[in-house]
C-alpha cells in the first residue's frame, strides 16, 4: 500500500469539497465520509467547503463515497492561498442574482396578470395555447434558477436527510406539475380549482435565490483571513552556506541552518539569534504594539518584521511547524470544529418535509376512497395543493428577511456583522474574552508621566528627553518625540550618539554627558536611583514604562510611557457585567501591566503571558465548562480565539486577519458596540421566531383545509386564490414584522436613522 496515499491511525486529512450549496450539505457530506471504513472523524467546515477527516482511511476511497453522494472531493497540500475559492464565492453570489432576475421576470408579470384578468381562460382554445407556453417558459425558468435546488434535494435524498432545498423543490415542482395537468384536464376537476400555480414556481424561486445571494455575500470572504496569514511569510529566505548569503525558497530552508535577516525584512522561519541586536516588530503574532528587543539567545518567529540592525539566527522549526503555520491550522481547525449553528427554518424542515408529504399522500388515498365523483380529480387536486399551500415563501424568508434587516441596523451602530449565525447566537454568550493591547487599551503608546527632580521644570526634562530620542530607532522614541513636537519644544543638536543594546542611549548636549534609558544603564554609570525607587515600581505598578534621565552623575528625571485605555472601556465592561456576562482580559503582556490595565477597566479576571496559539485553548477550557464564549481582539494572534468563539468580535482598527476571522466587527472600535450586539442578537432572535410562527400559522391552518378537511361539513375545498393570498399574506406578516427591527433603540445617546 502506498504510503503517501494513506493515513496512519489519528492522522488528519484535509478535503476540498465541491458541490456544497447549502448548510443542509454538511450533514451528506458527513455521512457520505464516516461511511468510509477507517474513518474516525469528520469535521466539515462550510465556510471554505472543505473537510477535516480523521483515521486511516484511503484519500481515493473518501473522494469515491464523496462522488457517490453528488460530491467531488481533493486533497489539499501546503498552505495553498485560497483565493481563488473567494473568486469562487463572488461567482456565486453574481450567479444566484442573475437567476433570481430571471425569476422574477416571469413571476411577476405572471402575478400582475393572474389578479387583473389578463390572460384568456383554462379551457378555452386561446387558453390552451398560451398556459402550455408559459408551462415551456416556466419550466425553462425552473431549470435555470432553480436546478440546484432540485439537486440538492436529490443529494439529500439519497442520504435521508431533508431540508429547505426539499421543500423548495417539492413545492414548486408540484405547483408546476399540476399548473400543466389542469391546461388540458382542467374540465375534469372542481371548478374552484382550475387555476396555475406558474408565478408561484418563479415568484417562489426568485425569492428563495435571493436570500441565498444574501446570505452568500453576507458569510463574507472568510478565506481571506487565511490568505492573509500565509501572506505574512516570505517566498524566499536568505541562508548563509559557506560563508556565502544565498537566497532559496522558504521550503527548501533546513533544520540547523543559519539565516541573515537586514532591517526592515521579515523573518523566514522560527529560531535562535546567534549574532547581533535587534528590534523586532511582533505585532503580528503577539498583538503588542512595541516592538521587542532582541539579543542572542533571544527566540525570533516568522512572519515577524526585524526593525533595525542586521542579526543571523538558527532555524529551529519550519515548514507546518513554525509559529505562523501553528496559528493558520488553529484558525482552520476552529473553524471546522465549531459546531454548526443550523437555521432554525432548517431544523423545523427536517421535520416538516416528511409530514407534509405523508398528508399529501395519506390525502390522496382518502379522497380516492371516499371523494365523491370524480375522486381521481378530486384526490389529484387536494393531494397536489397540500404541497402548494405548504411551499415555503415565508418561511423561506423568516430567518434571512430578519438577518438582512438586522445587519443594516447594525451598520448604523456602527456594527459590521460578517456572518448571519452570529445574530443568533450573540445574545445567548455568557462570557467574553476580552484582548489588551487594541481592544481594551489604545494600542499606540503615549507619554503618560514626567517627573522632574534637581530643578529642572517638566518641559526641560521631555525636551533633553526628546533631543536624545530623535538620533534613535527605540520602540518609544515615537511617543516622546509626538508629546514633545505637541508642546511646541526645540530640540538640542547631540553629539556623540550612542545606542546602547538593551539599556539606552547616551550623548552629549552642550558638552554635557546625558543618559536616557532603563535602571541597568544608571548602574552601569553608578547613578543613584534608590530615592526613586517607589516612584518607578508605581509607574510600572499603574502599566508604564519607566526611563530615566541623568546628566553628569546624577538623576534628573523620569520619563513614563503607557498604552492607555479606551475611554469608554470601563463603562463597556461595567454593562457587561450588568447583562450578567462574564468578563475575563487576556493578554501576551506580562503580569503586571496586565493587572494594572485590568484594574483601570474594571476586569476582576485575567490571564497573562498567554502564547498566540494558547489564546484559544483558553477559549475552548470556557467552552468546556459550559460557557458560550465570546472574543474580542484586533490582533493576528487573537484569529484562532476569534474563529474558535462562538462569536468572534473584531475591533475595526484592528489587523485584516483578525477583522476576517470574527463574526462581528466593531468599526469604531469601541468596546461599548459589545453590549449593543448582543442586545440587537436578543431581539433578532425573537423576530425570527415570530416570523417562523407566523409563517407556519398560515401553513397550519392551511394545510388542513387544503387537503379538504372542512369538505364534508361545509363543502369548502380550498380555493386557489385564498391559497395564493395566504401565501402572500404570509410574506407580508414576514416582512413587515422583520423591518420593525429598523427602528430598535439600543443606547440612550442613540437615535436611529
Amino acid at each position: 500500500m502506498n504510503t503517501d496515499q494513506t493515513m496512519s491511525q489519528d492522522q488528519e486529512i484535509r478535503l476540498s469539497i465541491l458541490g456544497m450549496r447549502c448548510a443542509g450539505c454538511i450533514a451528506a457530506v458527513e455521512t457520505a465520509l464516516q461511511g468510509v471504513p477507517g474513518v474516525n472523524s469528520v469535521n466539515v467546515n462550510f465556510a471554505d467547503h472543505s473537510a477535516v477527516v480523521t483515521g486511516s482511511a484511503e484519500p481515493e476511497h473518501m473522494k469515491r463515497a464523496l462522488k457517490q453522494a453528488g460530491y467531488d472531493g481533493a486533497v489539499m497540500e501546503g498552505l495553498e492561498d485560497p483565493g481563488e475559492e473567494e473568486q469562487q464565492e463572488e461567482e456565486r453570489y453574481r450567479d444566484l442574482m442573475r437567476k433570481a432576475a430571471v425569476a422574477a421576470a416571469l413571476g411577476v408579470p405572471l402575478m400582475l396578470g393572474a389578479h387583473l384578468d389578463w390572460f384568456p381562460l383554462m379551457g378555452t382554445s386561446a387558453g390552451t395555447g398560451f398556459w402550455t407556453n408559459v408551462a415551456l417558459l416556466t419550466l425553462v425558468v425552473m431549470f435555470y434558477s432553480g436546478g440546484h435546488f432540485f439537486a440538492s434535494a436529490i443529494k439529500l435524498m439519497r442520504v435521508r436527510q431533508a431540508n429547505m432545498d426539499t421543500l423548495i423543490a417539492l413545492g414548486t415542482g408540484s405547483a408546476w406539475l399540476y399548473s400543466s395537468i389542469v391546461i388540458d384536464y382542467s374540465d375534469q376537476l372542481p371548478t374552484l380549482s382550475s387555476h396555475a400555480y406558474f408565478e408561484a414556481s418563479a415568484i417562489i424561486l426568485a425569492f428563495i435565490n435571493l436570500g441565498s445571494a444574501l446570505e452568500t455575500r453576507a458569510r463574507g470572504k472568510t478565506s481571506a483571513a487565511i490568505r492573509a496569514l500565509i501572506g505574512l511569510q516570505p517566498r524566499t529566505a536568505r541562508v548563509v552556506r559557506e560563508g556565502q548569503d544565498i537566497d532559496i525558497p522558504i521550503e527548501e530552508v533546513g533544520l540547523g541552518e543559519v539565516l541573515r535577516v537586514r532591517p526592515g525584512e521579515k523573518i523566514a522561519v522560527d529560531g535562535v539569534l546567534r549574532e547581533g541586536h535587534s528590534t523586532v516588530d511582533e505585532s503580528m503574532l503577539t498583538g503588542e504594539s512595541l516592538p521587542v528587543e532582541k539579543n542572542v539567545g533571544a527566540n525570533v518567529a516568522a512572519g515577524t518584521i526585524n526593525q533595525n540592525g542586521s542579526f543571523l539566527f538558527t532555524a529551529t522549526r519550519i515548514g507546518r511547524d513554525t509559529a505562523l503555520a501553528q496559528i493558520i491550522h488553529s484558525v482552520r481547525q476552529a473553524q471546522s470544529s465549531k459546531p454548526e449553528l443550523a437555521k432554525l427554518a432548517d431544523k423545523i424542515s427536517a421535520i416538516f418535509v416528511p409530514v407534509v408529504v405523508a398528508i399529501s399522500v395519506f390525502t390522496f388515498f382518502i379522497w380516492l376512497i371516499f371523494g365523491p365523483s370524480p375522486s381521481l380529480g378530486y384526490a389529484f387536486v387536494t393531494s397536489m395543493t397540500v404541497l402548494v399551500i405548504a411551499c415555503p415563501c415565508a418561511l423561506g424568508l423568516a430567518t434571512p428577511i430578519s438577518v438582512m434587516v438586522a445587519v443594516g441596523r447594525a451598520a448604523q451602530m456602527g456594527v459590521l456583522i460578517r456572518k448571519g449565525e452570529a445574530l443568533q447566537t450573540a445574545g445567548k454568550l455568557t462570557c467574553l474574552i476580552l484582548d489588551k493591547t487594541g481592544t481594551v487599551t489604545v494600542g499606540k503608546p503615549t507619554l503618560s508621566h514626567v517627573a522632574a527632580f534637581e530643578g529642572y521644570t517638566d518641559d526641560q526634562i521631555l525636551q533633553r528627553a526628546a533631543s536624545l530620542e530623535s538620533g534613535s530607532e527605540h520602540p518609544l522614541a515615537a511617543a516622546i518625540l509626538t508629546a514633545a513636537e505637541e508642546k511646541q519644544l526645540k530640540l538640542d543638536k547631540v553629539r556623540k550618539f550612542h545606542a546602547v543594546a538593551g539599556h539606552g542611549i547616551t550623548g552629549l548636549i552642550d558638552k554635557q554627558p546625558w543618559l536616557f534609558g532603563n535602571a541597568a544603564l544608571m548602574a552601569e554609570n553608578d547613578i543613584a536611583i534608590d530615592a526613586h525607587a517607589d516612584t518607578m515600581a508605581e509607574l510600572a505598578g499603574q502599566g508604564q514604562t519607566p526611563m530615566l534621565l541623568a546628566v553628569d552623575k546624577t538623576l534628573v528625571g523620569i520619563v513614563a510611557v503607557a498604552d492607555p485605555i479606551k475611554a469608554d472601556s470601563a463603562k463597556a465592561v461595567k454593562q457587561l457585567k450588568q447583562l450578567g456576562v462574564r468578563v475575563l482580559m487576556v493578554t501576551g503582556d506580562n503580569e503586571i501591566t496586565a493587572k494594572a490595565i485590568a484594574a483601570q477597566a474594571g476586569i476582576s479576571e485575567l490571564r497573562a503571558q498567554v502564547l498566540p496559539q494558547d489564546k484559544a485553548l483558553v477559549v475552548k477550557e470556557l467552552q468546556g465548562q459550559g460557557e458560550k464564549v465570546g472574543m474580542v481582539g484586533d490582533g493576528i494572534n487573537d484569529a484562532p480565539a476569534l474563529a474558535q468563539a462562538d462569536v468572534g468580535f473584531a475591533i475595526g482598527t484592528g489587523t485584516d486577519v483578525a477583522i476576517e476571522s470574527a463574526d462581528v466587527v466593531l468599526l469604531q472600535g469601541s468596546l461599548l458596540k459589545v453590549p449593543e450586539a448582543m442586545g440587537l442578537s436578543k431581539l433578532t432572535v425573537t423576530n425570527i421566531k415570530q416570523n417562523l410562527l407566523g409563517a407556519f400559522f398560515y401553513n397550519t391552518i392551511g394545510i388542513p383545509v387544503a387537503a379538504g378537511l372542512l369538505y364534508p361539513v361545509f363543502g369548502i375545498l380550498l380555493n386557489p386564490m385564498i391559497a395564493g393570498a395566504a401565501m402572500a399574506m404570509s410574506s407580508v406578516t414576514v416582512v413587515s414584522n422583520a423591518n420593525r427591527l429598523r427602528w430598535i433603540k439600543l443606547n440612550d445617546e442613540e437615535t436611529p436613522s
